[in-house]
């Protein structure tokens, strides 16, 4: 045991000094506690020689508290309030009553499926707390592993081992275009209509899964595309579509509050999918977390 918690008393020595502290009566206070008076005076005297300090001044009229007994007195109340209420807080926590649930995102989330998810937990689970990282699906694989977070909102690359995820959202890409590009007049488009328009993407080590169907949509449509900018997060690639630098994919669900310097048009022909899971690490005895997972996966 490491020497800063081998105490020279124990648990009882406390209770017994705080029912003598507040009675200032040896007999009265060994009736409270259903001890003998004998019993409960040797206790203390053991407690105040394993302090090396007095607690008490007793005479044959009265005990009263030294400036020690004082000291201790305030105390010792708290501790052994805070000592009670382990147990309770340790099966609010087993059965999910509270506690911290960490979540990682990607804008494709928080764009459809989280905020409405995050409303509703908390209207059931005023106990438990979220923070939210936005990260994007390499990081957050990382992080579910090492346990950095509870949960993750990403897009999946195929099997993970150790990894357990639930599909949440699958859906075909459209495209963001400036609002005054020549082909906003039409809907819907073709990727091959875009052949000569610049494409702002994001770097493939943050998903290489979507990176790689983006570009086998674009060379099934014949097209060698034209990559502008690889910016992440999504936020940012749409203020470089507003910025007039290009056009981005995303899908319709993404796009249903834009700002008005952009326009959204759907895609025929070869276009990727976006897809959207909910993965947290398997075998997980996290009860608020199971409680969150509840939720989502319902």
């Amino acid at each position: 045991m490491p020497r800063k918690y081998q105490f020279p008393f124990e648990l009882r020595h406390l209770i017994y000094f705080r029912e003598v502290a507040e009675k200032l009566h040896f007999r009265r206070a060994a009736e409270s506690l259903a001890v003998a008076q004998p019993a409960l005076s040797r206790q203390i005297a053991q407690f105040e020689a394993a302090l090396g300090v007095a607690l008490f001044r007793r005479s044959s009229r009265k005990v009263e508290l030294t400036a020690a007994g004082q000291r201790l007195a305030t105390e010792v109340e708290p501790l052994l309030q805070s000592l009670a209420a382990v147990p309770a807080a340790l099966r609010a926590v087993a059965e999910g009553q509270v506690g911290h649930i960490r979540i990682s995102f990607t804008g494709l989330a928080m764009a459809t499926v989280l905020p409405a998810l995050l409303r509703e937990f908390h209207k059931q689970h005023t106990g438990i707390r979220l923070e939210l990282n936005e990260s994007p699906t390499s990081t957050q694989l990382q992080a579910l592993l090492s346990g950095e977070i509870s949960c993750g909102f990403f897009h999946p690359e195929g099997t993970t081992p150790g990894l357990e995820t639930k599909l949440l959202l699958q859906e075909r890409n459209g495209v963001l275009l400036p609002a005054d590009h020549p082909l906003t007049s039409h809907n819907p488009l073709k990727l091959k209509d875009l052949e000569k328009t610049p494409f702002v993407l994001f770097p493939r080590s943050f998903n290489p899964g979507y990176y790689d169907r983006t570009l086998a949509a674009f060379a099934e449509a014949g097209v060698t595309p034209q990559i502008a900018e690889e910016v992440w997060p999504r936020a940012n690639g749409i203020g470089l579509v507003r910025a007039g630098l290009g056009a981005m994919l995303l899908c319709e669900s993404e796009a249903k509050q834009l700002p008005a310097e952009v326009v959204f048009r759907k895609l025929i022909g070869p276009a990727p999918d976006s897809r959207l899971v909910v993965g947290w690490k398997r075998g997980t005895d996290d009860a608020a977390l199971r409680k969150f997972l509840a939720l989502v996966t319902r």
